[in-house]
């Protein structure tokens, strides 16, 4: 399969720089695989197309505020720092961008506050990785302490697309309501659509919710370059699924009720842990799965997703999902209805 068929044309004011009000407001796009139909709801009405017993697989990464900005020892050189992911917890080694990445060197220290108080050290180990460099905080702190100076001094990472600064209201609503746990430097989006009302009549119609935990980092936003897809390579991403919500999906795959994927970032955990027998199996690490057609689906038979950018990796994932001949006449009529891309856009249901 190559690149150049998931190309299409995206006007640029469709592409979302903010989001709506209300999170289950946006609008849902409904694609059925089976008589190839299309319908236009508003992302609330979702509740209507589940029941008893069908689990929907939600991504509890937490976003944090990855994006720094410090200055260079002796130079003062002001310098950006996007905190990748962290490698080693004991020592806080970090993957890192750095812009302007030519003035790094190894042995660089870095320093992060205001002009009278570095609450934040680190010091540059190593410039050789491929898509950054590897730093380490030099601060005696906790993990709490650490993550409340990351608070104080960082930025939340909305995407460089949006061509503005994070404002505050950006801390809450580039996060899902059900983000617990710390790691991501991306919102897994499909999940940001999700209310407290939406969520609790789930719960009155008995429809399971299931947690699984990927840290997602930049590597699914990257460009892809190579036009034979099977030469593309992701970056790895940590994820875990619990035993527990392993057991909600294979009860209702047993019971032949929907399994909803909430996201490529779910999609891609899910498919990475699949017993012999096509079942969820718990299970805690990297992926670098990369799903793009011809694909089997083992976990999901239901699908939620933003509307992505052309030739990128999510945009590939989901029209592995959906069948591209589908997903072109789906994407066409959300071009030809106004509907918002990315991140803050709206959403697509893919039954």
């Amino acid at each position: 399969m190559k690149l150049s068929e998931f190309i299409f044309d995206l006007p640029e004011e469709l592409i979302a720089k903010e989001p709506v009000e209300y999170r289950d407001e946006a609008r849902l796009l409904v694609v059925h695989r089976d008589t190839k139909e299309i319908e236009h709801r508003k992302f609330k009405d979702i509740v209507e197309y589940f029941g008893e017993g069908d689990v929907v697989i939600i991504n509890n990464t937490k976003v944090f505020p990855a994006r720094l900005y410090g200055k260079k020892e002796k130079t003062g050189a002001k310098i950006e720092v996007f905190l990748l992911r962290e490698l080693n917890k004991t020592q806080r080694l970090w993957d890192v961008l750095v812009d302007p990445a030519r003035k790094i060197r190894v042995g660089n220290k870095l320093f992060f506050g205001d002009d009278d108080n570095d609450i934040l050290v680190a010091e540059v180990i190593d410039n050789t990785t491929s898509r950054g460099r590897t730093i380490r905080f030099l601060n005696d702190t906790t993990e709490d302490e650490f993550y409340e100076a990351l608070h104080q001094l960082g930025e939340t990472p909305i995407p460089k697309y949006m061509k503005r600064k994070a404002t505050e209201d950006d801390y809450n609503s580039y996060q899902t309501i059900f983000a617990t746990q710390k790691g991501a430097v991306a919102a897994p989006a499909a999940g940001l659509h999700f209310s407290r009302e939406v969520l609790k009549w789930f719960e009155i119609k008995g429809v399971e919710v299931a947690d699984i935990t990927l840290h997602l980092g930049l590597g699914s936003l990257r460009k892809i370059e190579v036009e034979d897809l099977s030469k593309h390579k992701m970056d790895s991403e940590n994820f875990i699924i619990s035993a527990a919500s392993a057991d909600k999906v294979n009860l209702a795959k047993a019971n032949h009720k929907r399994v909803c994927a909430v996201g490529n970032s779910v999609m891609r955990a899910v498919e990475s842990a699949v017993s012999a027998n096509s079942m969820l199996k718990p299970m805690e690490g990297w992926t670098e799965k990369f799903i793009f057609p011809p694909y089997e689906f083992s976990i999901a038979n239901c699908m939620i997703t933003n509307l992505h950018m052309p030739k990128s990796a999510y945009y590939i994932s989901s029209a592995t999902f959906v069948g591209l001949p589908l997903m072109r006449k789906a994407y066409e009529e959300a071009i030809k209805e106004g509907y918002r891309f990315l991140d803050y856009g709206d959403a697509m249901l893919v039954l």
